[in-house]
């Protein structure tokens, strides 16, 4: 099985560089917000509480977030949560009331208009729930309207608008408008137009959440599919718990205006840190979240192409085997050799120095990043355990019956 679904952008994000720090953020509307701040017991207190005593509304609460370059964040939560107010933030579209907004550097919150206009221009495409297209114009000119207003010319921002209608596949409707688009058709006018700017960063504020389920699904699929290639910080906001484990490398869940949990999908789903998160997730399957590689074992015997049929069969016998993985000498996984067939060849063809490729049984593979829920069908029809491989065929590990089970077993325990 060669197909994926989504995959963490950044296997080795350890060392990825931090884009985004947010500090002790604040937004509090109301009159004179600031006078929150100068009670501390004040502070220890509810959102509804300091409503009640102040008027004042808290739409975020000393937020602390880093996201890192090309990842893919979630914002997620219910209505009033804080994250639309948060998005927003980011390019100043609300002012905050305290706290800073670091972005390449940068600090957001001090720049003057002049500065953070150009800023914004340089750094950020966004797509929100609203398409925003200009109903008089074309899908083409549409696409190309960001780059008009840069000033770009014409014949370059044509160029640069039909590369991008041909990445969100919308080659050969450059010409009609869209009235004539179905919803998905518009959103992805909507992303082209973003992508079109080239930005470093892109604020998608529930994009797809007017569409249809399927082709809410289908959008989903081609903006994993897009990532893989652009490699863009992407900012998601939303309310589907779904839509935030099939898409991110990270999720920050938000309640009142506060972050109170940030993870990977699989940290999330199996460790929920309060009720609040618990009830989010409550009924998200582990199999949609676990991946191969979380649960994936090592071969206990491995086979080498190179072997005579009688030095494998003699290590598989010391192993108490009865088929071994084939790997070549770069490690790439070949198939599975059987100690029957190891018998066969011992006696019918007495003399051979290497197994034979015409022995090596082809089966099923899967790489690192495929669902636990992908690996049923193929645990049904594999008559051995599933090899795991990178996208080179290099040989990783192994997945039998046995460890799918128990780990959704282990997964449901620990979020109960």
């Amino acid at each position: 099985m060669e197909e994926q679904t989504h995959e963490s952008q950044h296997p080795d994000d350890d060392h990825q560089e931090v884009q985004i720090t947010i500090r002790n953020l604040w937004k509090i509307y109301g009159k004179d917000p600031r006078r929150v701040f100068q009670n501390t017991a004040l502070l220890a207190k509810s959102k509804d509480e300091i409503q009640s005593e102040t008027g004042c509304i808290i739409g975020m609460r000393d937020i602390n977030l880093e996201i890192k370059k090309g990842e893919f964040y979630i914002l997620m939560g219910l209505s009033g949560s804080g994250k639309s107010t948060l998005i927003r933030a980011l390019i100043r579209l609300i002012k905050t009331t305290r706290g800073s907004i670091v972005i390449n550097g940068e600090d957001i919150t001090k720049m003057n208009a002049d500065e953070l206009m150009q800023f914004r221009r340089k750094t950020f495409g966004m797509v929100f729930q609203h398409y925003g297209l200009l109903p008089h114009l074309s899908v083409l000119d549409n696409a190309a309207y960001g780059l008009k207003v840069k000033g770009v010319g014409k014949e370059e921002r044509y160029k640069k608008a039909k590369e991008v209608l041909e990445t969100v596949g919308l080659t050969g409707w450059e010409d009609y408008y869209p009235t004539n688009l179905s919803g998905g058709m518009q959103q992805r006018v909507g992303l082209a137009r973003a992508l079109a700017n080239d930005p470093e960063i892109l604020l998608m504020d529930e994009p797809f959440s007017g569409l249809d389920p399927l082709i809410r699904r289908q959008m989903q699929d081609e903006l994993v599919e897009l990532q893989s290639k652009m490699q863009k910080t992407i900012i998601f906001v939303t309310h589907d718990l779904h839509e935030a484990l099939k898409l991110g490398d990270q999720i920050a869940i938000m309640r009142n205006g506060e972050v109170v949990q940030v993870g990977a999908p699989e940290d999330i789903v199996t460790n929920p840190a309060d009720e609040y998160v618990e009830e989010f997730v409550q009924d998200a399957s582990p199999a949609k979240v676990l991946t191969a590689g979380s649960i994936m074992g090592d071969v206990p015997l491995i086979t080498y192409s190179w072997e005579g049929p009688k030095t494998a069969l003699t290590l598989m016998r010391k192993e108490k085997r009865k088929a071994g993985f084939v790997v070549n000498q770069k490690r790439e996984f070949l198939g599975v050799v059987t100690s029957k067939e190891l018998e066969r060849l011992i006696a019918e063809e007495p003399g051979l120095k290497k197994i034979p490729h015409q022995s090596i049984l082809e089966v099923e593979s899967v790489t690192e990043e495929v669902l636990v829920e992908e690996l049923f069908p193929i645990a049904v029809r594999a008559n051995f355990a599933i090899p795991v491989i990178d996208d080179k065929r290099r040989l990783l590990g192994r997945i039998t019956a046995d460890q799918i089970f128990e780990s959704l077993t282990m997964a449901e325990g620990g979020a109960s």
